[in-house]
């Protein structure tokens, strides 16, 4: 009798990639677990929640790429004799937590990754207050490197992130709200957290001027690629694929790109029952529906994908700038995973 050998999955470019960085992220998984510790218990308790809670760490195991692609992936520093990826790539990390804890308290909203938010256990303020310890422990790490440039890179953003959950803040539910609006909104919030993560890995591994600019762009496309992705699978999936319900967008009033071309193309109609819908939190099962079937006949979802596939050639592409690799073909496979997620 024949056994029936099961196949293994195939890795994922995110698998690989993991596989490929195991080393460095294990010291940068151990340094975040140690510097979110603190004689304050509330801070360890809700910092590790978020931590642990099952993302999969994609920034900072960029950062370590990016240094391993210019021949540093040891965590010893970069080609000027300062600053280590394992420090930049854990203070990266606790920038993109501290930015989750404080929009998880302007959106008010109930799940984060698939558990109920921060939040909703310890409540808003502590919730604010442990970002701000995670972005300080932040900050302390890029110090601790007396890599000035490096510093300036990651502090820069961190300022530029802020204005676009600001932006974004102020145009929630603003039914004028341009295309133009919303990809400043989503390049300040998300894509320049990419970007600095992947540039200060490319300076903590020896890169030169063309190779750092080389992987900022590959970082700043792929980021707005990401968040293009995201915010059409806020309509396009079933409800927690992404650890929220469908149409948590909707209810918060967001002006993603699918309800800015909605908008922009649909019928008096339709906009009135879009406009009914966004920025209401207790919008119904229904209305969702009928805003999300508003969108498929508008093909507002396939529009804001062809978007974000836009931003995925033109991250590969930057990539062309270095010489040809293994790690190169891996970033550039990471990039068409992250649309490819949507399908």
């Amino acid at each position: 009798m024949l056994t029936q050998i099961k196949e293994a999955p195939i890795a994922t470019p995110i698998d690989r990639l993991l596989a490929t960085t195991a080393d460095d992220m294990a010291k940068v998984n151990a340094l975040i677990l140690s510097r979110a510790d603190s004689h304050v218990k509330i801070i360890p308790e809700l910092a590790r929640y978020l931590i642990e809670s099952g993302g999969k760490r994609l920034r900072p195991m960029l950062t370590v790429a990016a240094a391993q692609l210019f021949g540093n992936g040891n965590g010893n520093g970069n080609g000027n004799g300062n600053g280590s990826v394992i420090n930049f790539a854990a203070a990266v990390e606790f920038m993109h937590n501290a930015t989750l804890l404080h929009d998880d308290v302007v959106d008010e909203s109930d799940m984060r990754r698939g558990k109920p938010a921060a939040r909703i256990v310890w409540g808003n303020k502590a919730s604010i207050l442990v970002g701000d310890f995670l972005l300080g422990q932040a900050f302390m790490m890029m110090v601790e490197t007396r890599d000035i440039d490096s510093l300036g890179v990651l502090s820069a953003a961190s300022a530029v992130m802020a204005e676009g959950e600001v932006f974004q803040l102020s145009k929630t539910g603003d039914l004028t709200t341009t295309p133009a609006d919303y990809a400043a909104v989503i390049c300040a919030k998300t894509a320049v957290l990419f970007q600095a993560a992947c540039e200060v890995g490319a300076m903590a591994g020896g890169a030169d001027a063309a190779g750092r600019q080389a992987l900022a762009r590959y970082g700043l496309e792929l980021g707005n690629a990401f968040q293009l992705v995201d915010d059409a699978l806020d309509y396009g999936r079933q409800a927690g694929t992404l650890g929220k319900n469908t149409g948590d967008d909707l209810r918060e009033g967001k002006m993603t790109l699918p309800i800015i071309l909605a908008l922009a193309d649909g019928t008096e109609d339709e906009r009135s029952t879009i406009a009914a819908a966004l920025g209401d939190a207790e919008a119904s099962a229904e209305q969702v529906a009928a805003v999300v079937a508003i969108l498929d006949r508008l093909e507002a979802l396939p529009r804001t994908l062809a978007q974000a596939r836009n931003h995925a050639r033109a991250a590969q592409h930057a990539l062309e700038a270095l010489p040809e690799s293994e790690l190169r073909a891996l970033l550039s496979d990471v990039v068409e995973f992250s649309v490819l997620r949507a399908y």
